[in-house]
This record gives C-alpha cells, sequence and structure tokens, in this order.
C-alpha cells in the first residue's frame, strides 16, 4: 500500500480533475445509451409496480428502488426503460464518485484513479449497479458514500479521536439498509472493523456512537413500521432464502464461483479473489511493512504529488496502513466468502456478493500502483484491452437483444441468423412500446380498456411490463391471478374484483385461460398483439375480455406460503 491520502495541501490538479470527469461523464454517456436500447427486464418491470403503489416498503425490499425507480418518469412525465433507469444512472455516477475519493483518502490519487477506471470497466458494476434499476443502485450509492465518510473519520491526519462524522455514518449505514437488506452486513463490517483495532474501539463507547444509532433507527423506521404491521414478513422472507435446500455440492460451488468471475470479467474477477487474499496474509503475517519499503527503495519521494515520503515508514504509520487494509477488508471479503460459499447449497442471484468485490475494488486499485510503476505499458494493455473487450461483448449482446442479430430469422441477422425465436429466452423481455403501440392503434383495445375495471396478468413480471405499456393510456388498476403474489398480496384484496368485469393479457408463453374459466362468467378472446425483433414475429400479446368475476380468485393464506418463494 502507498499512502499519501488528500489533504487540503495537496489538491487535485487540473489534469487529475479532468481525468475523473472523463471517466465519469464517459461512463454516464455509456450507461445512457445501453439504458436507452436495452429492453426492461422482469425484476425493473416489477420494480416500477412499486411506483404505483408507493408504502412504506414492500414484500421484497425496502423503500428506496420504489423512489429510484419513480424518479425519472415523475420528473419526465414518461414511462420508458430510459426514465425508469434514469435514477440509477446518476446514483452509479455518485457511487463512482466517493470510491474514487475512498481510495484518494486511504492510498493514494494515483490508486485512486485506477480504482475509478477498474469499477467502471466492472460490466456487472456499470451494468447491474450502473443502467438496471434494481435495489443495488441507491445500496451502492449510500455503501460508497458510507466508505468514504468511514474513511476520513477513521484515518485522520493525526491520531484517531472519534467524531461528529459516526452519526453520518449511522445515518447512511441506516439509508444502505433502507435500499436493500445488504445494508446490515456493511453495519457489522465497520463494527467488526471497530472491535479489532485497538485504535478505533473508542469509536463504540463514543458518544457520538449514540446518535449514531439513533439516525440508523430513523433511517430504517419505514422497514420497521411497515414489516410490524404485516407480520414481519420481509423479515422472514429474506433469512429463509439463507436456508439450504439441497445438500451441499462442491461441484455447483465451483459453478458460482466461475460465474462469479465471469460477471466480473476474468482479467478483473481472478485479480480481486487474488488480491483479497494477498491483504489477508500481508495483515496475518505483517508483511505490509515489507512491500511499503520495497516501493519506497524502489521510487522513494518520486510518488505522485505526495510528497517526501521520508516519515512513511514509522511504526505509527505502517499500523496505520495495516488497519486501511484490515478496514477495507471487513467491507468486502465476508460478503465475497459468503456468498459465494452459499452457493454450494442454494442458488444465488449473480448480485447478492458484488458490494463485497466493490471494496476490494480499492485494494485491487492500490496494487495496480506498484504493477504501474514496474510496466506502465501492462496496466496500460491491461485497462485498454478489458475495456476494449468488455465493451465489444456488451455491443454484441444489446445488439442481439434490441435488433436480433444473433436471431433466425432477423433482417438485422449476422450470418443468417443462429438462435430460433422459440429457444431465445431474452425474447422474453417484452418491447412495451411495441404493447402500448398495440393499444392506441385498435379501437377495439381502447374500448376494452375502458370498459374494464380491473387488468390482470398470471405473473407478476409480466404484470411489470403490461403496467409500464399502458401508463399513459390512464388504464384501470392492475392485479395478478398468480400463486407468486409477492407485492400483489398487499396491493389489492382477493375480494375486491368479485363481480366486476377483467382484461386479461398474456403471452404465447404463458398463454392458458383454463385456470381463470370457472372464475369469470364469459371469457372472449379480443384481439392479439405481435412482439416483433428484427422484423420477425417473436412473441404474441393476448388479450381477453373477462366479465363478471363470480367468486375472489384464490391466494395463499399466508404469503410466505406461495409457491416459489
Amino acid at each position: 500500500m502507498v499512502d499519501g491520502h488528500y489533504t487540503g495541501k495537496n489538491r487535485w490538479s487540473s489534469r487529475e480533475l479532468s481525468s475523473v470527469i472523463a471517466w465519469l461523464a464517459g461512463g454516464l454517456l455509456l450507461r445512457s445509451l445501453i439504458a436507452v436500447w436495452l429492453p426492461v427486464g422482469f425484476d425493473e418491470a416489477y420494480y416500477y409496480l412499486y411506483t404505483q403503489h408507493l408504502d412504506w416498503s414492500y414484500f421484497d425490499h425496502p423503500l428506496m428502488v420504489a423512489l429510484s425507480t419513480g424518479f425519472g418518469p415523475w420528473l419526465t412525465g414518461t414511462v420508458s426503460p430510459f426514465t425508469i433507469r434514469l435514477g440509477t444512472l446518476l446514483l452509479y455516477t455518485g457511487a463512482l464518485l466517493f470510491l474514487y475519493l475512498t481510495s484518494a483518502r486511504l492510498f493514494s490519487k494515483q490508486a485512486a484513479q485506477l480504482t475509478l477506471a477498474i469499477a467502471s470497466l466492472i460490466p456487472i458494476f456499470a451494468i447491474g449497479f450502473g443502467v438496471l434499476t434494481l435495489p443495488d443502485s441507491p445500496l451502492m450509492f449510500f455503501w460508497s458514500a458510507t466508505l468514504y465518510v468511514a474513511a476520513t473519520e477513521f484515518f485522520p491526519d493525526s491520531d484517531y479521536q472519534p467524531t461528529y462524522r459516526l452519526t453520518i455514518i449511522g445515518l447512511l449505514v441506516g439509508l444502505a439498509c433502507l435500499s436493500k437488506y445488504h445494508g446490515l452486513a456493511l453495519g457489522f463490517g465497520l463494527v467488526g472493523f471497530c472491535l479489532t483495532s485497538s485504535a478505533h474501539r473508542r469509536a463504540l463507547v463514543s458518544p457520538w456512537m449514540l446518535g449514531a444509532v439513533a439516525l440508523f433507527l430513523l433511517a430504517i423506521a419505514p422497514v420497521l413500521i411497515w414489516n410490524s404491521q404485516h407480520d414481519w414478513i420481509s423479515f422472514r422472507y429474506q433469512s429463509g432464502r439463507a436456508i439450504p435446500d439441497r445438500g451441499y455440492s462442491l461441484l455447483e460451488l465451483l459453478g458460482v464461483f466461475l460465474l462469479g468471475i465471469a460477471y466480473l470479467f476474468p482479467t478483473f474477477g481472478f485479480p480481486l479473489w487474488w488480491v483479497s487474499g494477498k491483504a489477508v496474509w500481508e495483515v496475518g503475517s505483517g508483511s505490509v511493512e515489507k512491500r511499503n519499503a520495497s516501493w519506497f527503495l524502489s521510487h522513494g519521494s518520486r510518488a505522485e504529488g505526495n510528497g517526501p515520503r521520508t516519515k512513511d515508514f514509522s511504526p505509527s504509520n505502517i499500523q496505520t496502513s495495516k488497519s486501511k487494509i484490515t478496514y477495507v477488508l471487513w467491507l468486502s471479503l465476508p460478503l465475497m466468502l459468503i456468498f459465494t460459499l452459499m452457493g454450494g447449497y442454494r442458488a444465488i442471484l449473480p448480485t447478492w456478493p458484488m458490494p463485497g468485490f466493490w471494496g476490494a475494488t480499492l485494494l485491487l486499485g492500490d496494487r495496480a500502483v506498484v504493477w504501474q510503476q514496474r510496466s506502465p505499458k501492462g496496466v496500460r494493455r491491461w485497462l485498454w484491452g478489458s475495456g476494449l473487450a468488455i465493451v465489444t461483448l456488451l455491443l454484441v449482446a444489446l445488439l442481439h437483444l434490441s435488433l436480433g442479430t444473433l436471431q433466425k430469422p432477423s433482417r438485422f441477422a449476422w450470418f443468417g441468423g443462429f438462435l430460433p425465436a422459440q429457444s431465445d429466452a431474452s425474447v422474453q423481455l417484452l418491447d412495451i412500446h411495441q404493447i402500448r403501440q398495440g393499444f392506441i392503434d385498435s379501437s377495439v383495445l381502447m374500448k376494452a380498456l375502458k370498459q374494464a375495471d380491473f387488468v390482470f396478468t398470471s405473473e407478476i413480471f409480466l404484470a411489470g411490463q403490461v403496467s409500464m405499456a399502458l401508463a399513459p393510456l390512464n388504464p384501470p388498476p392492475l392485479t395478478s391471478f398468480t400463486e407468486d403474489l409477492r407485492g400483489f398480496a398487499y396491493w389489492s384484496t382477493a375480494e375486491q374484483w368479485v363481480g366486476k368485469n377483467g382484461l386479461y393479457l398474456t403471452s404465447t408463453r404463458l398463454a392458458d385461460i383454463t385456470p381463470y374459466q370457472t372464475y369469470f362468467e364469459t371469457i372472449q378472446k379480443i384481439a392479439e398483439i405481435p412482439i416483433q425483433r428484427g422484423g420477425a414475429i417473436v412473441e404474441v400479446i393476448q388479450i381477453y375480455y373477462c366479465q363478471n368475476l363470480l367468486k375472489p380468485y384464490p391466494r395463499p393464506m399466508k404469503t410466505q406460503d406461495v409457491k416459489g418463494f
């Protein structure tokens, strides 16, 4: 580790500021283009429904994803893939800035530049945190803000004394929890660091800690209020996902490990694991001093903009170096290990361990400074080569998802196409604009939409896509008749639609009216809307007019018993 953080006497040069702005602005532009062209994902469409049912919290997640998803539509008055992602685009830019500032504070401005480049290029960060509207977007913003404020608090220019920043940290951790329950891991990591650092234990008994706890509880109050009113269902649901659903499999663990590497991209995924393991060994063996001394003997006071370094290797500075690495490890390695190991006994989502890898980029950026001093061309080729490969793969995927370039048949197919539409799961990412236009162009559908008392689907994710598509058309309330109710269990009651007329929208993949025939007086198919990609029909939306719901459609007595949860 090369110490030398930003202070008031060591401001960034105009060149350094220009580089940071270029990375942030360039990344925002690229991610905005992806946000425009990428069809709406299943979870994204479902989270749009949150914005239609604002509440203190939700069955699946806390409140913040509703606010970040609704930001764009509320600001612009338009519902589209880009507008529901607008909040994510801005939040991720802020997260990158905080990560840069954290690296500069802990290590050096050179490390911060490399950390910013690495985090900007890693595909699952850029897409999962920076494009898609998911709970992870606000989570990573507040996570990164916490990293920076905590780094400023715990590593001042003199001996550590607890300050008012502890209360800010408490608030930020609470807001991270209000984004996703992963925020609890952030709080545990900070407490773990303080417990294991003799210089920082005093923070836990400081009067400022009382303010931190108070603001934390205030921030998570919406989650507590909602869950107390609904039998603590969210806590029981999320904790239940950690329970094994099969025997432990080392082969599946290996698969999860390698899949995580793929999402991170191999040229970053393997180094992130290596640098984390190396940091653990260095802290445990006391070799941090040797690494710093080796770096100093090679480069002396020529470190970029950090001034003379004759005092860097005093015992106090060496201990500070170890504390900084330990700080990063506490906020990264537990999540990396826990969720990867969990993959041996149950399926995990790709984003679950990623906040840990986000923190580990601080270690990788710091280590890359040493690599850069040894081989500037090698580091440049590593970053440029990785960036070009990632952008190329993303472009190929985006062109296929929007134009069907790998689809057979397609007007834009490369070499005649490879994937038949019926075998391509990506066709399930429906173009909401085509559904919307199908209604606008059909007088029959517009009349039925006005006459219906409610709209329903047989799947919650399709319900989200339908809700986005019909948003400008002043539709009636929307619900879902399915065993997997999730949020719909709290947004409606089974009895409220009895005696009402419904408009049923389904797709070829889900088309089956059998479950509903005994519940409505009559069911009549009134139209179809073909969904095209590359000039070929890849899906058909089928619309039925259902008259007079005779009895409530059954729903589970307890939401936690819903099939598929």
